[in-house]
């Protein structure tokens, strides 16, 4: 008897790379259209940059962070929230998807229906955003004063990696919510994107009781805020515990757990649009 073929679904992972190096190609076919389009993504990371480095050029310093430490932060929340936007951003378009039909068409192949979310129209375009981020954060770390200890140097990639992951759950979640209102989307941009602007600047800046909700209620002080603590060795101003700066993979495992919980529980709760 002949062999039969091995049918096995390819790994998620496997899966997701093909699905994007197949948009990749789809979009690479409009090469000045998609120059263009990364472009005016880089000049929004740049408006960005200049205003951070606007507040700081005329306060010199602010809750004691100087500018170039001040880069450090905005480097690291520019990566994590980049990296995000590149892998997951597309989730948050969950909603259109359900109203449209196409989930269904998602849940019925023999795919994973979040990895065909995630992957759903990829364009190397938002490399626009993460590339400018991490120039400002290989600049910070050159220049900022960081005593960089074996330790120090070690734990940096998985601070970044840590701070991506934070940001990966909390767009997941986010998405999640339009499971149960269609219409949801804006109010997850709020939490997204209204995020990536606090994590951009030292939140000492933004006062205590700031600090302290972005730590125990949404950890988006794990990705900016504690580790750029961590790398300058600095006390923390709000007064929090100096071992929550080396708290973010813990937080990252959390959040990427709730982030799981909360996509099963969307789709046992998701009906069908019949169309």
């Amino acid at each position: 008897m002949a062999d039969t073929p091995d049918r096995r679904p390819a790994p998620p992972a496997r899966t997701y790379l093909r699905l994007i190096w197949t948009w990749s190609r789809a979009m690479a076919q409009y090469p000045l259209s998609l120059a263009f389009l990364g472009l005016a993504q880089s000049l929004s990371v740049t408006i960005e940059l200049i205003a951070v480095l606007t507040v700081f050029g005329h306060a010199r310093t602010l809750a004691g962070f100087t500018a170039t430490e001040a880069l450090l932060v905005y480097g690291l929340a520019g990566t994590a929230f980049g990296t995000a936007d590149l892998l997951i951003g597309q989730v948050e378009r969950l909603g259109a998807h359900i109203r449209s039909g196409a989930f269904d068409t998602m849940l019925i192949r023999p795919v994973s229906p979040l990895v065909q979310l995630a992957a759903d129209e990829f364009s190397p375009r938002r490399l626009g955003k993460l590339l400018p981020a991490l120039a400002c954060l290989a600049y910070a770390l050159a220049t900022a004063d960081i005593d960089w200890t074996p330790a120090r140097a070690l734990t940096l990639p998985l601070l970044i990696a840590s701070g991506a992951a934070i940001c990966c759950a909390t767009w997941l979640i986010g998405a999640c919510l339009q499971f149960f209102i269609a219409e949801a989307r804006e109010a997850a941009n709020s939490i997204t994107y209204g995020g990536k602007a606090l994590t951009e600047y030292p939140l000492a800046v933004f006062g205590t009781d700031t600090a302290r909700w972005a730590t125990f209620a949404l950890p988006l002080a794990f990705v900016s805020w504690q580790p750029a603590l961590h790398l300058l060795d600095r006390p923390d101003p709000t007064g929090l515990p100096e071992q929550l700066r080396h708290a973010a993979p813990a937080a990252a495992l959390l959040l990427t757990a709730l982030a799981a919980l909360a996509w099963r529980t969307g789709l046992r709760h998701y009906r069908s649009t019949g169309s």
